[in-house]
């Protein structure tokens, strides 16, 4: 990654993060938004729970199928017109399944609503990185991460009370709304760089050749999935394990968004001082953070207290992966760090599989906790293997010479 000759002033800089953030902001509201709506959505579609949930799951698969295809496509793109393009085709996605009157094409729609998602959090970060200094570059990108952390707590709620008051499909317009105000803010606050010399979609493709790109891929596919595994069933189990009431739910979902919140600033603090540091420190929390979990879940009041903490460290290691995919890779920043967000919806999927298999085994609902344990476990071993891989490749470089005359 080439950096920008000089760093922004703090108040360019600040726009333009925010301008990218803002971006964030919409993508998460949308994408965690329809699940709350999930009942109106079939309803009014005149499908059942398990179609709708494959509205869900065409965008999850757009993330994933969208993140290497338009990042290595955009290669030939200044930074600043490919974050522009991915976003007019969200804002368009979103558009579409407002007017959509049937199940494909509500299914395709959202489809085309993921395509985007990841590829556009990478350009941002990529932006985000070479406008700072290098030594506040995580922070920029965790600012940047700021905005999906942030819909989760004012985003996914507001737009779920407005498709419940005024109908499923206008939290869709809510979401059009935020991608125009994006792409405004972007034409008028992210400045223009050039193109990274000799940028080809063959170069981009060369990301996918290394061997720590995929290691990182690895560490947040089966570290994040340990995150997901708690995430995906936390309803039943505060209202089953810890006897919750049901009303309480969205202070629970509250929590866990202004853990992530938190977890963000301080995992950008961390990686600016030590990507792998950072990364392996996390990847310990979160395991015993979730062994924890298993048996303060049983107690209302330990149990929110550790909702938050979950939050909070499992979205700390977002920044480092993101930095640090980056690093890995310097001739192709974009691809890999698009990426990061193909491997994060893989862990959904992964950490909501594994977490409903054991509960399915007649385990309970705090054994998703436990598999999480493990997997961030296993995590941590892949993320030690590449930090060793590293050093053995800086002992291997050989060290010039000097040569007196």
């Amino acid at each position: 990654m080439t950096p920008a000759t000089s760093p922004l002033p703090v108040r360019n800089l600040v726009l333009a993060i925010l301008a990218l953030a803002v971006g964030g902001f919409g993508i998460g509201t949308t994408e965690f938004a329809i699940m709350g709506l999930l009942p109106d959505m079939v309803a009014d579609m005149g499908v059942d729970i398990p179609a709708g949930g494959h509205v869900i799951s065409a965008y999850a698969l757009g993330v994933v199928v969208g993140a290497p295809l338009l990042a290595t496509l955009g290669a030939r793109l200044p930074h600043k017109r490919l974050a522009l393009a991915l976003m007019t085709l969200f804002t368009a996605g979103n558009l579409s399944s407002y007017f959509a009157d049937e199940y494909g094409w509500l299914l395709v729609s959202r489809f085309v609503s993921g395509l985007p998602h990841g590829a556009f959090f990478g350009v941002a970060a990529v932006i985000a990185a070479s406008l700072s200094s290098p030594t506040r570059r995580a922070q920029a990108v965790a600012m940047v991460m700021m905005g999906l952390s942030v819909a989760n707590v004012v985003g996914v709620p507001f737009a779920t009370w407005l498709g419940q008051q005024f109908g499923w499909r206008s939290m869709f317009i809510l979401v059009v709304a935020i991608g125009l105000l994006t792409l405004l803010l972007i034409l008028r606050f992210v400045p223009h760089q050039k193109v990274r010399e000799g940028a080809s979609i063959t170069r981009e493709l060369g990301a996918l050749k290394r061997g720590q790109v995929w290691m990182t891929l690895l560490i947040g596919t089966v570290g994040f999935g340990g995150f997901f595994a708690v995430y995906t069933y936390i309803s039943p189990t505060m209202t089953e394990v810890a006897g919750m009431s049901e009303a309480l739910l969205p202070l629970v979902v509250a929590l866990y968004g202004l853990g992530m919140v938190a977890g963000n600033m301080v995992g950008g603090r961390l990686a600016d001082i030590s990507v792998m540091g950072t990364i392996y420190w996390v990847m310990g929390a979160i395991s015993a953070c979730l062994l924890v979990f298993a048996i303060a879940v049983q107690w209302a009041p330990t149990a929110l207290l550790f909702v938050f903490l979950v939050g909070a460290i499992g979205s700390s290691l977002i920044p480092s992966l993101q930095v640090r995919l980056m690093d890995v890779s310097p001739d192709a920043p974009s691809l890999a760090s698009s990426m990061n967000h193909a491997a994060l919806n893989t862990a959904n999927a992964l950490g909501a599989f594994l977490g409903g298999a054991v509960i399915a085994f007649g385990w309970g609902y705090t054994a998703p906790a436990l598999v999480g344990a493990v997997l961030a476990a296993f995590g941590l071993g892949v993320a030690l293997l590449s930090g060793r891989m590293d050093r053995r490749g800086a002992k291997a470089t050989p060290v010039p010479v000097p040569v007196s005359g």
